[in-house]
């Protein structure tokens, strides 16, 4: 799949996303002060801190699909995951927000004085859990599909977003049958949430920015596919580090030592083609031949 379908899919998702957001943070902010719902005021500033991301998104994967210039020999690819940590580092902000306002409502006791939530909030709540699981799901795949890390930090924001709304919809639930703190306290299991969703996402990039390796199953795959090629004794040494979301491999096979230079050439041609025609995301093999 070519960076201009890869960037076409992304923006597709991406615009979809926005729209989506804005309609629905904006719903649950006036169900949530329309039926006096903290947890519900929370949920609706999450949701519009997905609108931000989104726009994150956006300008990661334009510059990330950005052909190698003479500037960027190898590439621009790194920068998904700049903007993955950038989004972790709004969810993290948006998370610590939302547990402070909740933790302070519950120590200072002001939830004493807030009126029970009304049923507009538990619509608004249950509106939001489907939307945004449906969300998670769709731009996921899209993620998987052109392998992009930002993609999927947007798509795991969406899910912490469905996951904050069940966590409103316990507390609203738990205030409409008189435990009036239950609201705040939902506040500060969305935020429990959200921080662990950007934690996650930070240490993921992180990893492929400093060039981390590829899982285990991932080589053993690859070897099994290049002891599979004609004329390959062994395979020496494999190595691969993670550019952006391309994989870079360098790999050391054995061969016939008496065979011609063009064979041996020919033969590292085939294991660079297969490495590349099984995994899609591999931006360069490397093959180098030991003879035996």
């Amino acid at each position: 799949m070519t960076n201009k379908m890869n960037q076409h899919i992304a923006m597709k998702v991406s615009w979809i996303s926005i729209v989506i957001n804005i309609i629905l943070s904006v719903f649950k902010l006036l169900a949530g002060v329309l039926a006096n719902s903290a947890a519900m005021v929370s949920d609706s500033i999450h949701s519009m801190s997905d609108v931000v991301s989104t726009f994150i998104v956006m300008v990661g994967v334009k510059m990330a699909n950005k052909e190698a210039d003479k500037e960027h020999p190898y590439g621009h690819e790194r920068f998904e995951s700049v903007t993955a940590i950038l989004l972790s580092a709004i969810l993290f902000l948006v998370g610590l927000g939302i547990g402070y306002s909740g933790i302070k409502i519950v120590i200072l006791g002001e939830y004493k004085g807030l009126a029970m939530p009304g049923k507009l909030a538990l619509i608004a709540s249950l509106v939001s859990i489907a939307v945004k699981e449906i969300m998670y799901q769709y731009t996921r795949r899209a993620a998987k599909k052109i392998n992009s890390g930002a993609l999927m930090a947007d798509a795991w924001h969406h899910r912490s977003d469905s996951l904050s709304s069940i966590g409103s919809f316990v507390g609203i639930i738990g205030a409409r049958l008189g435990f009036l703190f239950m609201d705040p306290i939902a506040s500060v299991v969305i935020c429990i949430f959200i921080v662990k969703a950007s934690v996650s996402i930070f240490i993921d990039s992180i990893g492929k920015m400093t060039d981390k390796s590829c899982d285990d199953s991932i080589l053993a795959e690859m070897k099994r596919i290049i002891l599979e090629q004609e004329g390959v004794l062994g395979v020496d040494q494999i190595k691969t580090r993670l550019f952006g979301d391309r994989i870079y491999v360098d790999v050391e096979i054995s061969a016939n030592g008496q065979e011609t230079l063009f064979a041996t050439h020919a033969l590292a041609h085939t294991v660079h083609d297969a490495i590349e025609a099984h995994f899609l995301n591999v931006k360069h093999c490397m093959v180098h031949v030991n003879p035996e």
